[in-house]
Parts: C-alpha cells; sequence; structure tokens
C-alpha cells in the first residue's frame, strides 16, 4: 500500500537536502507532500520546480513570517490543521538536536512548534478551530541532518536527480554562494570545488559548493561509513524500530 509522506521544512531548501529520499518514495508510488514554513514570494517558483523535479505531489507556503515563529496556540492550529488534512503516516523534519546550534533564523522556536504540533495532532485538541478535522497520529517521524543518526536510505539511484533539482533553484544558490564567500573566503572555496575557476557567476559557483556538500555527505553516510550503501542520506528515527525478528 501507497504511504503519505509529509515533508516539514523550515526553508524550501530542504526539499532537496532529503531529495534522493523523497525522490525514490515518489518513483515506488507513494504520496509525497511538503509544506514550507518560510519562503519569500519570489522563491517560491523555484521551490515548485524542484517539487515537481524529485516527484513531490504538491507544496504548501505556510506564511510565517522570519524573526517571528513562535510555538503558541493560533501556529499550531495552522500546523495541526495541515497534519490532519494531509494525515501522513511519515513526518520528515530538522533534527531538534541540531537546531539548537545552528544559527539560521528560527529554527530553534520552529522545532518547537513542529513537535508541539505533532503531539497534539493526534489528540481531540481544538477539533473545530482546526477546521472540524479528525485527529491523526503520527506513526514515523524521521530527523534530517542528524547529530545521532540511526538508519540511511541508499540515494545512488536518485543522486542525479537530486542534483537537478537543485539547479533549478538559482536564488538559493546565490545565497549560498554569498554565504560562503563571506565565512570561508575565495581561498578556501577554489580547495572545496574542484572546478571553482569555471564558476562564471554566483548560481553556478553555488551549486558547484553545495554539489560539493551533498556528495561528501551522501559518501560519508554511505560507502565511508560502512552502512553498505554507495550514496546515502542519514536521519535519525524518533523512538525506537519495531521489528518482528532482526532484519
Amino acid at each position: 500500500m501507497p504511504k503519505t509522506i509529509l515533508m516539514l521544512a523550515t526553508f524550501g531548501i530542504e526539499l532537496v537536502e532529503v531529495g534522493g529520499t523523497l525522490a525514490l518514495h515518489a518513483q515506488a508510488g507513494d504520496h509525497v507532500h511538503a509544506a514550507v514554513l518560510l519562503s519569500r514570494p519570489e522563491y517560491r517558483p523555484e521551490v515548485q520546480q524542484a517539487a515537481q523535479v524529485l516527484g513531490i505531489k504538491s507544496v504548501r507556503f505556510l506564511d510565517f513570517n522570519y524573526g517571528e515563529v513562535m510555538p503558541d496556540p493560533p501556529s499550531k492550529v495552522r500546523l495541526v490543521r495541515l497534519l490532519r488534512e494531509v494525515r501522513p503516516e511519515i513526518v520528515i523534519t530538522q533534527d531538534p538536536e541540531h537546531v539548537t546550534h545552528d544559527l539560521d533564523p528560527d529554527r530553534r522556536l520552529a522545532m518547537l512548534l513542529y513537535l508541539e504540533s505533532l503531539a497534539v495532532a493526534g489528540r481531540d485538541w481544538r477539533i473545530e478551530e482546526c477546521g472540524g478535522l479528525a485527529p491523526t497520529p503520527i506513526p514515523a517521524i524521521y530527523y534530517m541532518w542528524a547529530e545521532r543518526p540511526n538508519c540511511v536510505v541508499d540515494i545512488g539511484a536518485t543522486f542525479q536527480l537530486k542534483a537537478r533539482a537543485l539547479a533549478g533553484m538559482p536564488r538559493q544558490l546565490v545565497f549560498i554562494a554569498r554565504a560562503m564567500k563571506e565565512r570561508m573566503g575565495e581561498k578556501i572555496l577554489r580547495e572545496v570545488v574542484p572546478n571553482y575557476s569555471e564558476c562564471k557567476d554566483e548560481p553556478a559557483l553555488g551549486l558547484a559548493l553545495h554539489h560539493q556538500i551533498d556528495r561528501a555527505n551522501a559518501l560519508y553516510h554511505g560507502i565511508v561509513g560502512h552502512s553498505g550503501a554507495g550514496l546515502a542520506e542519514a536521519f535519525r528515527y524518533q523512538g525506537q524500530f519495531k521489528l518482528d525478528k532482526l532484519l
């Protein structure tokens, strides 16, 4: 039976960061959806395009404001209504441990909002305010960019698709190029990006840089980590795996 999966992202780039896994599920016939908490209007067509490349069925932009995310009841109503509408069997979102030292805006409070909303979505909390929809428990939660991953997905078959989705996000790539130039300096970037001299503009540099990051991460959790995969995306499953017998 096909599963319903919801990617709960703070920023649109996260769809691509686990794009190999999302694409595998879409290709297997699962219903893959995404919701983005923070996305400026000018970025949204690129996020939609990347989602289409990966096979994501729908993307919802939740219209929260930068610097104003709070795990308050009105915000939870918006998230809980989404969860009860989509009724996902799997939710993918950021790792709570990782976001505590991530200096991107709003990540820490966004994580509290997600976890509180996931907790009450399956209970009889504010039924009418959430559209009169029945409660829905979330059977499985997986954290991306996990500090302590406990499972990996082999994305060798979809790694190039992930790269193609990223290439369609030039605004995001410009942001990455500028941020890394400022943080690391050109000398280091030349060491990180083998074809640095061939990158004629900021989108090209951002693409080359992010490709190196994605490849290094996938190799680390794949062949380097002796996981049995070549290229992999790593996750932490919330709770414990229930097995009928040892795998």
